[in-house]
């Protein structure tokens, strides 16, 4: 498959090179100048010192979340229906600025497992929410960049390099922007790179429907093209009105590696202003760059998977611009890297470090240590995903042992007085046994049928049951509902 692939030349390469750099100087100089104190708080490494504008959290959030796994594993799908992740972000934005950024700031949080803590006022609940995200973060979303991206250079490139050596490079650039910017550095260079990554994106969208005379339709079958997905589709359309919202809020709302970005503004307004255009972005530029690019690959090449997006590119994409758009590439893998990296980092020093350990005085040493370590860690893992069919649905299911229950911790914590953190930890106790059971076990014996979405709706109501439950008859505690109104106080 890889074989056809035209060989990348000396210059393209040196493009790549190039631009990468050009990207870090410009990050480096605009990093130079900021106003901060640079005191090697938790708020100046994790929070940027509560100076990111409106441009900078938007940036940041687009370009956390859209790298290699959408472009390389959305398109790999090949079939329109995978837009509905996109555009149901959309409302997910919406509710991270409208619902849960004031709680952020007038909680005056560096991590959203700080909310929990003072909720439900026990620690117990902080210290699973944030192990769960280091969990993930470390076995999952780290690891998945990497493979996504290296399977993409390799196939843009026509290489026969292993790609583990394509991880290892993007992994020591993503890690050199949190040691030594942190999240200041990193959010900068999401903005600087999101142009070019966008604008470079649509424009394969572009060639990508002239080299078919803008004829999707003909010779691509239809369940390719439906936006109503069956039952037996990666997003049957009835999910849309179950377990999709609550995925998007879990996502956007509740997962410390996107609301990191939005506690980051001087301001409220600021940060939702930010978040807004990320809004904007996700509904207006992210659907097509994810799916259409997939659908000219099916009519092109038939069905090859996550190649799709690489094969395509190198087929449509001028010989003199595939050197920048590699370059644009592992930008997008860097900047999703560093973003988790630098997220992981603060749980752990934040939540475990302060905590547990002792007092942090210099954050900027502790976080270079531990990011040296969850990149080693994150580059020895990339091995275990080469054997995945799909990698965008890999993780979307994945997700699920982590994100239902997570979210059952906020609704109970944030809708209901009068629960204790032991009840919230076995509320998400359960849920993570449950969908695990459902996901290794269950499910592929054939003794649960359901979509894995619809089963997340079914994680989410039994955790926050099991939490009143033990609550109630456990701890002898009584809980009341509060109301919606009672969660933004």
């Amino acid at each position: 498959m890889l074989a056809n692939l035209p060989t990348t030349n000396g210059v393209q390469i040196l493009v790549c090179v190039l631009l990468t750099a050009l990207i870090g100087f410009a990050t480096w100089a605009k990093v130079r100048k900021s106003k901060g104190t640079h005191d090697g708080s938790g708020k100046d490494v994790f929070l940027a010192g509560g100076g990111l504008t409106w441009m900078f959290v938007a940036g940041s959030i687009t370009l956390t979340n859209l790298s290699t796994d959408q472009l390389v594993g959305m398109n790999g799908n090949q079939m329109l229906l995978l837009a509905w992740w996109e555009i149901c972000g959309f409302a997910g934005l919406l509710i991270l600025a409208f619902v849960f950024v004031p709680i952020y700031y007038k909680n005056n949080c560096t991590t959203v497992t700080e909310l929990l803590e003072k909720r439900y006022k026990g620690r117990s609940i902080r210290t699973l929410i944030s192990a769960l995200f280091l969990f993930g973060n470390i076995l999952i979303y780290l690891p998945a960049a990497l493979y996504s991206g290296a399977l993409f250079m390799q196939s843009l490139f026509g290489s026969d390099l292993p790609l583990i050596y394509f991880a290892g490079v993007l992994a020591v650039i993503s890690a050199a922007y949190t040691i030594f910017g942190g999240l200041r550095a990193v959010a900068v260079m999401d903005t600087y790179s999101g142009f070019g990554i966008l604008g470079l994106a649509m424009l394969i969208v572009v060639l990508a429907l002239a080299a078919v005379d803008y004829d999707i339709v003909s010779d691509v079958p239809m369940e390719r093209l439906t936006m109503i997905g069956g039952p037996d589709s990666p997003i049957p359309f009835h999910t849309l009105f179950t377990g999709m919202i609550f995925i998007q809020i879990f996502y956007w709302s509740t997962n410390q590696n996107i609301t990191q970005r939005a506690m980051a503004a001087p301001t409220v307004k600021e940060a939702q202003k930010g978040v807004m255009v990320a809004a904007i972005i996700r509904i207006l530029i992210v659907p097509p760059i994810v799916v259409i690019p997939g659908i000219v690959a099916y009519k092109m090449f038939g069905d090859i998977g996550d190649a799709a997006y690489g094969r395509l590119v190198a087929e449509v994409l001028p010989g003199w611009l595939s050197g920048a758009f590699a370059a644009m590439v592992a930008a997008a893998v860097i900047t999703t890297f560093s973003s988790i990296l630098n997220s992981s980092v603060a749980l752990y020093s934040i939540d475990f470090h302060e905590q547990y350990i002792g007092k942090v005085n210099d954050h900027w040493k502790l976080a270079a240590a531990i990011s040296i370590l969850l990149t080693v860690l994150a580059i020895m893992l990339v091995p275990l995903y080469q054997n995945a069919e799909s990698i965008i649905n890999l993780l979307q299911q994945l997700n699920g042992l982590l994100s239902m229950p997570i979210l059952s911790a906020f609704i109970a914590g944030l809708l209901f007085r009068g629960v204790a953190a032991p009840a919230a930890v076995g509320g998400v106790i359960w849920g993570v046994l449950l969908y695990g059971a459902y996901t290794f076990r269950l499910e592929p014996a054939g003794i649960i049928t359901m979509h894995y979405i619809d089963f997340m709706v079914v994680t989410l109501v039994t955790s926050v049951m099991s939490a009143l439950l033990i609550n109630r008859f456990l701890l002898g505690n009584r809980a009341r509902f509060a109301g919606f109104k009672a969660a933004l106080t």
